[in-house]
């Protein structure tokens, strides 16, 4: 592996093992720290680092005197229909929570309200977690009117299809965009990662049956955490 001199030498190792990790290069653990050294050459307090890093982000654990385990489990989320964030955990098999954060009106960000075509607008900030690791930072958006009408709910702990849907309010269609970018330190700070680890961002929007506007999502995603999958076929037109 040739390192470079714009990062530390642990954060290199961890990067390069986190993506091993994720494309299953190991099946249970990850190699001894002697086998390590003598792959990366360079000292033991280097390679206990660069684990010690991932532990702490919940990539791997330590066993007394069985060795390191991989205990990350990418969450995959199946594009193309309406799922709450409860069932694709569950389907899983791991925990998942919704924290909820805050709840306000607000006028910011601007492309937020010219979207909604609206001056001010609610906001809803929420953390997901599964299995207690935060995967996502979540931010929705509700036109004013609606807003006030979900104001009054408990926001922890529930998906915003299942308030939307006891107002009679109900999700027919969605676009969807997924790009990448470096995360900021409030985000690193709430998603328990390093800023070298890029994110997913996931700008989406919910319209309902007439079309209308009903939800604005910003969502930041750990790369680490989660995947996208979609299902394509062949077109014979």
């Amino acid at each position: 592996m040739g390192f470079t001199k714009h990062l530390p030498l642990h954060i290199q190792i961890k990067i390069k093992l986190e993506e091993e990790i994720l494309n299953e290069v190991y099946d249970e653990k990850i190699p001894g720290e002697l086998d390590l050294m003598e792959r990366f050459s360079v000292s033991r307090s280097t390679i206990r680092q660069a684990i010690a890093a991932l532990v702490e982000e919940g990539i791997l654990e330590k066993r007394h005197g069985k060795g390191t385990f991989i205990s990350l489990k990418p969450v995959e989320e199946w594009l193309g229909s309406f799922s709450t964030y409860e069932n694709i955990i569950d389907d899983m098999g791991m925990k998942p929570y919704i924290k909820f954060l805050s709840m306000e009106m607000t006028s910011t960000p601007q492309n937020v309200a010219k979207t909604l075509e609206e001056e001010v607008f609610y906001k809803v900030k929420r953390i997901r977690y599964a299995d207690e690791n935060p995967v996502s930072i979540e931010e929705n958006y509700y036109p004013l009117e609606l807003g006030k009408k979900l104001a009054k709910f408990n926001w922890d702990n529930v998906a915003s299809y299942s308030l939307l849907d006891s107002l009679g309010v109900k999700l027919w269609d969605a676009k969807q965009i997924i790009t990448c970018r470096m995360p900021v330190k409030e985000e690193c700070k709430l998603l328990n990662i390093d800023e070298t680890i890029p994110v997913l961002f996931i700008e989406r929007l919910n319209f309902d049956r007439e079309g209308n506007i009903v939800e604005y999502e910003h969502s930041v995603y750990r790369s680490d955490h989660y995947a996208f999958i979609v299902k394509l076929g062949r077109n014979e037109n």
